[in-house]
């Protein structure tokens, strides 16, 4: 492959070619490499007929050139003449380099699909260019943003304000027009992280929120918008669990009933069994009821109930016939279906960061809360157990 000095007054830019965008401080600092050690990579040419060059790739480098007032300009001359294939390898070029915007190449795929003159496919593309077929539709899906948003989307994944990258757009490619632009512009003034676009982008696909609302929404900055997320969130949570269907808590079956089981050990009188103080109860005492296990809704009702006895004080009439069995049966579910403590180390706690980490911190406030008042209930019922124990 030959390269030979060109004449720089005869080279022409290629204006149709995929790569237009140019980092002023980058195009500065080429310039600087270039006056001191010279062009070290050639740019590559073809003829055009009339004594003249036009570029295939390389128009950065050939603007440094002119900006220093080079004469010549090395150069590999291309004797490519199929529209199609120059175009393809300016892309295959453009993707080795460094500054090669995702807009850029999103513009160029789309070129390759719509202009009569190449009419290709995704899966051609794919195959010359070396590329998965997903990572063209997904280049080809951010030019559904408008004018004002793709001019602020920068190669690489660095978050930076007034500037968008891929992966934050990724998110949002499929809301509403009307919501899509805006919410583009207010996650890169506020360089939301990808995570909080996501969370973000489904408050807006949420069918359950009115248009109008969402229409409100866009007033507020992103970190505003992060804030009605998680609250929304939550709120949602709690509807789902107040929507469970609720069960009625187990009740102890009765052992002396007829027809029932009773444990036997083989005679006609019941298997001896021990009661709390580990001693056999005395001879015509009921065996211990058996119980079950139940489900977490059941237990929630159990507790529920416990809490509103200390709200509501029962008539004199209906404490002696129920309250005891009542409570002896919400005793029965926690017994039943409570874990037993065990430790927990800081290597068990679950990697969150942000917002999920603030509501997991109040979750855990409100579990505390909860239990708090629950011993409580019970520190309670022991102590009238007590008092009743003292005055029989």
């Amino acid at each position: 492959m030959d390269i030979i000095p060109i004449p720089t007054h005869l080279i022409d830019e290629d204006k149709d070619q995929p790569r237009y965008q140019f980092d002023d401080e980058a195009l500065q600092e080429l310039m600087n490499s270039i006056g001191e050690l010279g062009l070290l990579s050639p740019i590559k040419v073809r003829k055009t007929g009339d004594g003249r060059y036009k570029i295939i790739y390389g128009n950065r480098r050939y603007k440094a050139c002119t900006a220093l007032n080079l004469a010549t300009i090395p150069c590999i001359v291309s004797e490519a003449t199929d529209e199609m294939e120059i175009y393809l390898e300016q892309i295959a070029e453009n993707l080795t380099r460094q500054g090669f915007s995702p807009i850029e190449e999103a513009e160029a795929f789309n070129k390759l699909l719509t202009d009569p003159k190449f009419s290709s496919s995704i899966k051609y593309l794919s195959s010359k260019l070396g590329k998965p077929e997903n990572y063209i539709k997904n280049k080809l899906d951010l030019l559904k943003f408008s004018p004002s948003v793709r001019q602020l989307i920068s190669a690489g994944t660095e978050i930076k304000k007034g500037r968008l990258t891929e992966d934050q757009l990724m998110p949002l490619k499929d809301l509403p027009m009307e919501y899509r632009d805006s919410l583009a512009l207010i996650m890169a003034e506020d360089e939301m992280a990808v995570t909080d676009v996501k969370r973000i982008a489904r408050l807006f696909k949420d069918k359950e929120i009115s248009d109008a609302t969402k229409g409100k929404l866009l007033f507020k900055t992103g970190y505003q918008l992060l804030e009605t997320w998680s609250t929304y969130e939550h709120n949602r949570k709690e509807r789902a669990k107040s929507a469970l269907p609720k069960e009625e808590p187990y009740l102890a079956p009765d052992t002396t009933a007829a027809g029932s089981a009773v444990p036997s050990n083989g005679m006609d009188e019941p298997a001896a069994a021990t009661d709390a103080s580990g001693e056999p109860p005395a001879r015509g005492a009921e065996p211990p009821k058996p119980r079950a296990k139940a489900s977490p809704e059941a237990v929630q009702l159990a507790i529920s109930g416990l809490a509103g006895l200390a709200e509501t004080e029962p008539e004199p009439e209906e404490e002696e016939l129920s309250s005891g069995s009542f409570v002896e049966d919400m005793l029965n579910l926690l017994l039943a279906t409570l874990p037993a403590p065990s430790p927990l180390s800081p290597s068990d706690l679950p990697e969150l960061e942000g917002v999920e980490l603030q509501q997991f911190a109040r979750d855990v406030d409100t579990l505390i809360a909860d239990l708090e008042k629950h011993l409580a209930e019970w520190r309670s019922v022991k102590d009238n157990l007590t008092v009743r124990n003292r005055q029989a």
